[in-house]
């Protein structure tokens, strides 16, 4: 599998940096090429990908192409390269915000088989979660490898393009929301006596451990609140200190937000 990068920016990084250390592909399998060459020229030296002179090699000598530039050139990129990426059967992976598949259809081809993700940043540690919609034309074993990928760096669901705007507040942007809750209880570590690198070490930790928690049971998280809280207990008694707080209309305040600014 030849899989090529046009555009390298933090997130298509992540992904490659991800791929290589899942060991679903190597170095050489890659190839890269970005509109700012001693950008990609650092990061292909300190990885081992090779490098492209243009978009349209990246797209030759490629099985799977990841469109990863800024929205408002892809178009301008997919006009480019259309007639490299109708040649032989290879499939259009977009990483590109608000880039439907519709669009991307009308600019690299109708005949194009096409799959759109959503990926977060955790992808760099094997550890992302990705939204996939895919166009009618991609099927069987190129949707299974193309699929793949995301599945070797993360966990993947299959969505509507219409609920890509809430998978990115849920997916995309919490993660910052999700270092500002450890932050938080840490802090609150440290204004009980811990040093704050501790502190954020136990945070974190016990973060991991609610979520593979919540992945791995078949309880809601609130059947799982019930458990860790005693009747009259310390649990209890910081859970309302919270919500009094308003702590759970917070972060739902804080999704819509988000939502709403993406669907500007």
């Amino acid at each position: 599998m030849q899989l090529g990068f046009i555009g390298v920016g933090g997130m298509a990084q992540a992904i490659i940096k991800g791929l290589i250390a899942a060991d679903a592909v190597t170095p050489s399998d890659i190839i890269v090429h970005s509109a700012h060459k001693e950008h990609y020229q650092a990061f292909a030296s300190s990885t081992g990908v090779r490098m492209a002179d243009s978009n349209a090699e990246v797209v030759q000598d490629s099985d799977f192409v990841v469109l990863a530039v800024t929205p408002n050139i892809a178009p301008e990129v997919l006009k480019e390269t259309r007639d490299e990426l109708n040649q032989g059967p290879k499939v259009l992976i977009s990483i590109v915000a608000g880039l439907s598949l519709q669009t991307m259809e009308e600019l690299a081809g109708y005949e194009m088989p096409i799959l759109r993700t959503l990926p977060n940043v955790n992808v760099a540690i094997d550890a992302g979660m990705t939204a996939l919609a895919v166009n009618e034309n991609l099927t069987g074993a190129k949707l299974a490898d193309a699929k793949g990928l995301f599945d070797a760096i993360g966990s993947t669901t299959v969505l509507p393009e219409a609920d890509f705007s809430t998978f990115s507040a849920l997916a995309g942007s919490s993660p910052a929301y999700i270092y500002f809750f450890i932050d938080a209880l840490s802090r609150a570590g440290v204004k009980h006596g811990l040093n704050k690198k501790e502190a954020t070490r136990i945070a974190a930790a016990v973060t991991e451990g609610s979520a593979k928690m919540v992945l791995q049971s078949d309880k809601i998280p609130f059947d799982l609140i019930d458990q860790v809280s005693s009747p009259g207990g310390s649990t209890v008694a910081g859970l309302l200190a919270m919500e009094e707080a308003g702590f759970m209309t917070a972060v739902v305040k804080g999704i819509d937000a988000t939502i709403k600014r993406d669907q500007e």
